[in-house]
């Protein structure tokens, strides 16, 4: 598998040692399970079990900041949206004189919001604590076939590398005295030339990068392919995949109990 760069950066955490498996199949229970259930409160203290979890992931500061700086506008947005004009309103708590804040639609607007935050909050927390190799890695064990490993693992890196590919352009050409400051008309100006180099040096990246794959062998059928990066499932990981599956199945089982007014 081809080795590409990426913009992580191990802290040697806990979190970062789980398996990448592990933390995909978090997203998807947690966020799963918050967005089954009939009210915000799961979410509720799902978002409060990831601030604890980015804190031991050495993110914390990051991710109360991503965290409030899209729930507080989305909150508010939401609130005013299906509080004051959801059909579902049947019990107003506030009256603003051009609409009322009704109860029922407040609540689905923080039922939303809570979704949208869990799986922000788990999605941001996998990306920040997993190396994209060790990630494609681990889906290449799972079954996942090693070509669509290879896109994937392409596709998650081509925007750092555009980033990356830019940044030295254009402090090549500010180095031969191009404009690259200034106003918005300025620096729209300047981002044009970069245009060029950019396209030509991604295109020709790709060339070289499908040819180091075919001197390789990487397209070779009826041969197990091989990485540089080991993924290994600690007993952590299998405590953590119960758990996780459990916490699902019983909110799935709640979820119907309280539909059918059993609970």
């Amino acid at each position: 598998m081809a080795k590409v760069s990426n913009t992580f950066v191990p802290k040697h955490t806990v979190v970062e040692n789980i398996n990448p498996m592990t933390k995909i199949l978090a997203v998807f229970s947690l966020g799963l399970g918050t967005l089954i259930f009939p009210n915000f409160w799961l979410g509720l203290f799902v978002i409060l079990g990831l601030f604890v979890v980015a804190g031991l992931a050495k993110l914390l500061k990051e991710f109360v900041k991503i965290m409030f700086g899209f729930g507080i506008p989305i909150t508010v947005m939401l609130i005013f949206i299906q509080g004051c004009y959801s059909p579902k309103n049947r019990t107003y708590i506030a009256d603003f004189g051009f609409a009322k804040l009704g109860l029922e639609g407040s609540l689905y607007a923080l039922k939303v919001v809570s979704t949208l935050l869990v799986f922000l909050g788990t999605f941001y927390i996998m990306n920040k604590t997993t190396y994209t190799g060790k990630l494609v890695a681990a889906l290449t064990n799972s079954g996942l076939p090693p070509k669509a490993g290879y896109l994937v693992l392409a596709s998650l890196n081509v925007v750092p590398q555009m980033q990356r590919r830019m940044s030295i352009i254009q402090e090549a050409q500010s180095a031969r005295g191009v404009e690259t400051g200034g106003g918005m008309l300025a620096r729209v100006k300047a981002y044009i030339p970069l245009l060029g180099p950019v396209v030509m040096s991604s295109l020709t990246d790709a060339q070289e990068r499908g040819m180091t794959l075919e001197t390789r062998g990487f397209g070779i059928t009826g041969v197990k392919q091989t990485t540089y990066v080991e993924v290994e499932k600690s007993g952590l990981d299998k405590i953590l995949n119960m758990l996780l599956i459990l916490f699902f199945v019983i909110v799935l089982v709640v979820t119907v109990l309280m539909k059918t007014n059993i609970i």
